[in-house]
């Protein structure tokens, strides 16, 4: 599988055809790839909510110059300067009408690979399936599984572009299912490492969640605004909920999450002030209804974490400095949060301190972390780090909680990893996996032993430290790796890795 950039890959021998309309541009250069109606095709959708991450400068470089990691062809010869700025502008304006991504549309999307009756029941390879990482590589939109044990990678393949909110794995570990800022949702067989289905839940969607008996996908997306629950067998489309609030208005949704202790899960509006609940158990046949209990909250919530039972959700709301605790038993406020900056809740960490339970957040404007009391809610401690972080983990057999300082970019703190040590919690060491290369994400393995950091570059790798001494034990190298996700530990819910 081959998946584009942002251009199509059409060859035109004519000159650029200067004076036409951008419209005309787009459907002779581009549409052929990205769809007439640039929701995307074999190349990604070409929209204002799909490019947010992609900088306008950078888009007219793609453009004109092309991306092979994505086998994407350059312009430069066929279309002048101002004729690709011009569709820089038109792909970064909003669609005059709302698009339509529904029933008929998911259910064609829909791609099996290959029949399940000759897939083997056993992994094909001999590594621990509990102690393997899927590691993301964002440099070339690939994807690799990586031995846990000897920290060599077993398959290395293509995904879709732009992954978006993490993989997620079956209870067993089995399979991991992938979701793309286009919509794409992707079922990866590990055993058999191989792809085995696809569909298209949506045309913008933010990230999905597994339910605890493995039955069921739930995907929320910015566009159309929706959940989208299929069937975890074979991705069939099980129902659409339109995600609209009591008051009528309609939203986009910020993320959505499995509660296995609840048997549910849980769904994060953007637009409403609203929290949503949809329980899975007992869903069965033809009778799955997937009815929703809505939580009505103070004020929009942008940023969530819960505790390991899943009674308490813990949030930060638009333009406040405050957190909030949600008793998702009674639907009400338990507590307010001291929360300056802007935490990154859904990278938070929980150990016990004291014999209290704690939770640690890091701070993507501030460089601080935030330790507090899950008893009292009340903040023991504001850890000062090199820069503002964004990814935080630590492991039940690991005395350090590790935290990066790439959240701003910021050239004096991007490539640190700060470890604090979770008896004291006072910063024990300050590690440069590579100085003046960005540092990011470290996940442990299943045992805590060792420790994987991204160096986030296009020419980045990965470095495993020895947990106990923080001696570099192997360096890997690889193309802007990003998250690593460990079987064992997600499908555990460690209580050091987010859920």
């Amino acid at each position: 599988m081959r998946w584009m950039l942002a251009a199509c890959c059409l060859f035109i021998v004519s000159a650029a055809q200067a004076g036409e309309p951008v419209e005309k541009l787009y459907a002779t250069h581009c549409a052929s790839c990205h769809g007439p109606d640039r929701l995307g095709g074999t190349g990604p959708a070409l929209l204002p909510e799909n490019l947010e991450r992609l900088r306008r400068p950078e888009a007219i470089k793609t453009i004109t110059q092309g991306r092979a990691a994505s086998q994407m062809a350059g312009f430069s010869d066929k279309l002048a300067k101002d004729e690709i700025e011009a569709l820089v502008g038109f792909i970064y304006s909003s669609l005059p009408y709302t698009p339509v991504w529904g029933e008929r549309e998911i259910s064609a999307s829909r791609v099996l690979y290959g029949d399940p009756a000759y897939l083997s029941d056993k992994p094909l390879f001999k590594a621990d399936p509990l102690n393997l990482f899927v590691v993301v590589e964002l440099g070339d939109h690939h994807a690799t599984i990586l031995d846990g044990d000897k920290f060599e990678p077993i398959l290395r393949f293509p995904t879709r572009f732009a992954l978006h909110g993490g993989p997620k794995f079956s209870p067993d570990g089995r399979y991991v299912y992938f979701a793309s800022r286009d919509g794409w949702i992707s079922k990866f067989d590990i055993y058999n490492l191989k792809t085995v289905a696809e569909t298209r839940a949506g045309i913008n969607s933010r990230n999905l969640a597994v339910s605890g008996d493995g039955k069921t996908i739930l995907v929320g997306n910015y566009l159309p605004h929706a959940l989208v629950l299929l069937d975890a067998d074979n991705l069939s489309l099980i129902k659409i909920i339109p995600t609209v609030g009591q008051d009528g208005k309609s939203s986009r949704v910020s993320a959505v999450y499995q509660a296995e202790p609840r048997g549910s899960f849980i769904a994060a509006l953007k637009d409403v002030k609203e929290v949503w609940e949809i329980p899975y158990t007992g869903q069965t046949g033809k009778k799955k209804t997937f009815p929703v209990r809505r939580i009505v909250v103070d004020d929009y919530l942008d940023d969530f974490f819960f505790d390991q039972s899943y009674k308490h959700l813990i949030s930060t709301a638009r333009d406040s400095k405050k957190g909030h605790v949600l008793d998702l038993d009674t639907g009400k406020k338990v507590a307010d949060l001291d929360l300056p900056g802007m935490p990154h809740l859904g990278s938070g960490i929980t150990w016990d301190y004291q014999g209290h339970p704690v939770m640690a957040t890091p701070n993507t404007k501030e460089g601080v972390v935030t330790v507090i009391d899950m008893q009292t809610w009340k903040t023991i401690k504001q850890i000062k780090t090199p820069g503002p972080g964004f990814f935080m983990r630590s492991h039940e057999n690991t005395r350090y909680a590790w935290t990066d300082g790439f959240a701003t970019g910021n050239p004096e703190s991007r490539d640190t990893m700060t470890l604090i040590d979770k008896n004291t919690l006072e910063v024990a060491h300050v590690l440069r996996p590579e100085p003046g290369k960005t540092a990011a994400h470290v996940e442990f393995t299943r045992d805590g032993k060792y420790v994987l950091v991204s160096v986030w570059e296009m020419d980045g790798a990965l470095v495993i430290y020895d947990a106990e001494t923080l001696q570099e034990v192997k360096r890997i190298p690889m193309k802007k790796p990003s998250g690593k996700y460990n079987v064992y530990n997600k499908i555990t819910r460690s209580a050091g890795t987010s859920h």
